[in-house]
This record gives structure tokens, sequence and C-alpha cells, in this order.
């Protein structure tokens, strides 16, 4: 008797503690859910706070447009840097020469030589003498119009139009002035001086005789059909 009154005793115990933990569960989730209900309507009410950086435009993000600098279209090419001197009277100046060919490709090129203290002041220096010494040459077909033949001091050059996918077929300084002048396919051939200065100031008196059809049938009175079938 006493057993089964124990038992019955747990048991009623153990009942009113679900009961309790029923009861706490219930009432939990009814307090979640109204404090969700509650949190809309207060951030409704509530205004947003704006930072410092936001009131006075800070915290925006500016887009920062790059610009790219245009490409020149000039090219320039070093041939020669050469130390030299010059004997005055308190003995020997020390300084740079530098020979640079500046051209467009297009049919304009020029040579420029300078002297300095410095090598890329030469180099400046010439640049600026090339570009004030430039000349035009008649291309013909990516080649010149007719053989010519230039001269500069000891030097001489000797220039042949050439056909399609011959090249440029030149060295050293003379290479340096028929590409940068925008010439794709010619023979060439120096003659004398091997020097680079009389080499490119040959070259440049050769293009610089250059002529064309055109202007040959003008100073004979002729037209460009009537000289060729001539």
């Amino acid at each position: 008797m006493e057993e089964s009154k124990e038992t019955n005793v747990q048991e009623s115990v153990e009942e009113v503690k679900t009961e309790e933990v029923v009861e706490t569960t219930e009432a939990a989730e009814n307090v979640e859910t109204a404090e969700a209900a509650e949190a809309p309507e207060a951030a409704e009410s509530k205004p947003a706070k704006r930072g410092r950086g936001a009131k006075e435009g800070k915290g925006r993000k500016r887009k920062i447009e790059t610009v790219e600098a245009p490409q020149s279209e000039w090219k320039e090419r070093v041939v020669q840097i050469r130390r030299v001197t010059k004997v005055v009277k308190g003995g020997k100046k020390l300084s740079f020469r530098a020979i640079v060919v500046v051209g467009n490709g297009k049919g304009q090129v020029g040579v420029g030589c300078a002297k300095a203290s410095e090598v890329i002041i030469a180099i400046q220096k010439a640049i600026a003498e090339g570009r004030k010494s430039l000349i035009t040459v008649p291309i013909f077909k990516t080649t010149i119009p007719h053989p010519i033949v230039g001269n500069s001091g000891a030097g001489s050059v000797m220039l042949k139009p050439a056909s399609m996918g011959t090249g440029v077929i030149a060295g050293g300084a003379v290479r340096a002035v028929l590409e940068l002048a925008g010439i794709e396919n010619i023979l060439s051939k120096s003659l004398g001086s091997k020097a680079p200065l009389n080499a490119a100031n040959a070259t440049i008196e050769a293009l610089k005789s250059l002529r064309t059809f055109n202007d040959v049938a003008k100073n004979r009175g002729l037209t460009l059909k009537e000289m060729l079938n001539a």
C-alpha cells in the first residue's frame, strides 16, 4: 500500500512539473510575438540617425574618372651617343654628343645633333633640333618614286625603290631615318664615310631631293598621262 501511495505521489508531482513547463513556454512565446509586433512600429516611429559624414556628404563614394594622356604620334630614336672633348685655354672640356632621329611614320622626318654636359640634356636638345629640321618625304606605294643619291661630307647614300615585301634593306642611321619616315620597302647602300652623322644627313639630303610624278609633269607643262606615254 505504501509503495502504491508513493508512486501516485510521484506521478502527480511529474504532472505538475510538466504543466508548469508548458505554461512557461507558452508565456515566453507570447512575449516574443508581442516584441516582434512592437519592433516595426518602433522602427517606424523613431527617425533614422544620420551620421556626421552623411550630413556633410562625406560618406558618399565619389567616382574617380581616369583620363588617359593622348599618345604623341612623333617617335624618337637615338642613333649615337659619344663623349667628346673640346680643347680650351684651361685644358679640355668634356661633353656628350647625341644624334637623334625624329619622325611620325607618315612622311615627316628630321635629324638632330646636340651637345651637353649630361646625356639626358643632350638627347632632349637633339630631339628639339630634329623637330625644327623636319622634311616631308614623297612616298609612292610604301616606297620612293625613283632612285636617288644623297651626299653629306665624305659620305653618300644611294636609295632605290623596291617592290612590296622587300622591307627596309638598310642599317644603322640610314635604317632609322627610313623607318621613321614611313618607308616600308626600299633598297639602300652606304658609300664613303660610315659615320652615323654623315649617313643620316646624306639620307636626309636624298629624301629631300625626291620629286613626285605630278611635280615633274607640272614643271614640264604636261599631264601625267602625256609624260608617262612619252
